[in-house]
């Protein structure tokens, strides 16, 4: 942890978090430019629990993610949203943790220091 504030740019958190969910989601190559991530992907009990066919259905609707506009990501950040699969409405959240997923990282939008964790969620287990 630092004692600077860090100025963060929200469009280069978001180009790389696409390029995370692109990847994790979809297998896509990191775009140039942007450096492999460190993170995973996990999902709550709920998602779980929808079975393999709906989990695997999920994945590419994810990280395909485009809407983004100033009402569903406020920050910029293209950390949030929500696909329907079979009729269940799933969230995804990304979050960006320090390198040992014990914090948020400092500086979101620096590869060194952080790794992101893309949660697949039922809105109820929010």
């Amino acid at each position: 942890m630092t004692d600077t504030l860090t100025e963060i740019d929200p469009r280069k958190v978001a180009s790389q978090n696409d390029a995370f969910r692109r990847h994790v989601c979809l297998g896509a190559a990191w775009p140039e430019g942007i450096p492999a991530l460190e993170g995973q992907m996990v999902m709550t009990p709920g998602v779980r629990a929808l079975g393999r066919l709906a989990v695997e259905a999920c994945r590419p609707m994810v990280g395909r993610a485009a809407e983004f506009d100033p009402d569903n990501d406020p920050d910029g950040y293209h950390d949030f949203g929500a696909v329907e699969v079979f009729g269940t409405k799933v969230w995804w959240k990304l979050d960006a943790h320090d390198r040992n997923y014990a914090f948020g990282s400092d500086d979101p939008s620096d590869p060194d220091q952080t790794a992101r964790v893309l949660t697949l969620l039922l809105p109820g287990e929010w």
